[in-house]
């Protein structure tokens, strides 16, 4: 068997699963920006009648995760296991959101990066035969993201430039197990396995990931949540091209989760001082998803910015042949209500994983 440990910190699979199916549901705002064509579903009412804003983001949740099942032509019995995380304390929005979905759950946390952990250790699961099929999601919600960390609404502050806007929105994404050469040798059901082989044909495989160290300059503002996830971006990204030996040019897009404009600049120069130029390649989902004129200051936030771009729009680049390779890294900044009233930096972490399309 093939060594799968790459490098310091990557993992690189021997039999990369398939992404099956993949659903995005998102707000109002979202649908208005320059992607509400992609999104599978746009929420007119952000509380989607709820009471609460906690939960209205469970019911985000709860319809993505069954929208991707719907997209993949699978059943809730179809899934072994769940990856899920969210902002809110004690994973809120996972843990009403998912509770009807009755099957079992990993709950797991690394803020706005959540998706990339969340995609990294469900394609494990099915890479290392222990399921199926896995189904990856999160989601982050505007209001209930400000009541937590920031301010009431009612209390109408001012944000500064550097500021990002919590994504409202669920991505949710069906990871599953990849056909292997000798099922299709020794399968007696030959033609079953035969058509799902074919069936993987133009999809989006996870060729490998690289997971990300928790890293603190000493950053304390949570109004520039980019400055505080930048370094850490930039040492995935970094480790991600060592580990593996390639050049940025390998990859037809390195996608940051929601580092906004001020992190987008020092992620830049962080990875060129470490001698790799990334401009050429380089998007970020906060500054995409919103258009200029929704006052949204830096761009947007929130482990759903990068889950609903990457359920509604880049993985749709890549089945359509757009793009052949691209590097996901959603980016997380580690605060809580306790930690930042007690003084504490903000420190980041960023996960990397590698989308390939099937040829």
């Amino acid at each position: 068997m093939a060594l799968k440990q790459k490098g310091k910190q990557s993992v690189c699979f021997e039999n990369p699963p398939v992404i099956s199916g993949a659903a995005s549901v998102v707000g109002k705002k979202e649908g208005e920006g320059p992607f509400g064509q992609y999104f599978d579903t746009i929420e007119e009412d952000s509380k989607m009648g709820a009471d609460t804003w906690e939960e209205a983001e469970a019911k985000f949740q709860e319809k993505a995760a069954n929208q991707a099942l719907k997209n993949a032509g699978l059943l809730k019995k179809d899934i072994r296991y769940m990856v899920a995380g969210d902002l809110l304390g004690q994973l809120m929005a996972s843990s009403f959101g998912l509770m009807n979905m009755e099957i079992p759950l990993f709950g797991v946390y690394g803020a706005c990066s959540t998706m990339g952990e969340s995609l990294a250790i469900a394609s494990m699961i099915a890479e290392g035969d222990f399921a199926e099929h896995v189904l990856a999601i999160t989601s982050s919600h505007f209001a209930s993201a400000e009541k937590q960390f920031r301010f009431p609404l009612g209390y109408g502050n001012q944000r500064p430039k550097a500021a990002t806007w919590t994504v409202t929105g669920s991505g949710a994404v069906v990871v599953s197990r990849s056909v292997r050469k000798q099922e299709l040798q020794e399968k007696k059901e030959y033609d079953r396995v035969s058509d799902r082989a074919k069936a993987e044909k133009g999809r989006v495989k996870i060729k490998g990931i690289t997971t990300g160290k928790i890293v603190d300059y000493g950053v304390k503002d949570s109004m520039n949540m980019g400055a505080c996830m930048a370094p850490a971006a930039g040492e995935v990204i970094t480790q991600n091209l060592i580990d593996f030996g390639y050049q940025p040019e390998f990859y037809d897009k390195i996608i940051t989760g929601d580092l906004g404009m001020v992190g987008k600049d020092i992620l830049i120069d962080y990875v060129q001082a470490r001698g790799y130029d990334i401009r050429k390649q380089y998007m970020d989902c906060g500054i995409e998803i919103y258009g200029a004129d929704q006052n949204t200051q830096a761009g947007g936030s929130g482990c759903g910015c990068s889950a609903v771009m990457l359920a509604g729009y880049i993985l749709k680049m890549l089945e359509q042949g757009e793009w052949q390779r691209v590097l996901f890294v959603p980016t997380g900044a580690l605060m809580s209500q306790v930690s930042f009233n007690e003084g504490n930096s903000v420190p980041g972490i960023a996960h990397a994983v590698i989308l390939e399309r099937m040829k």
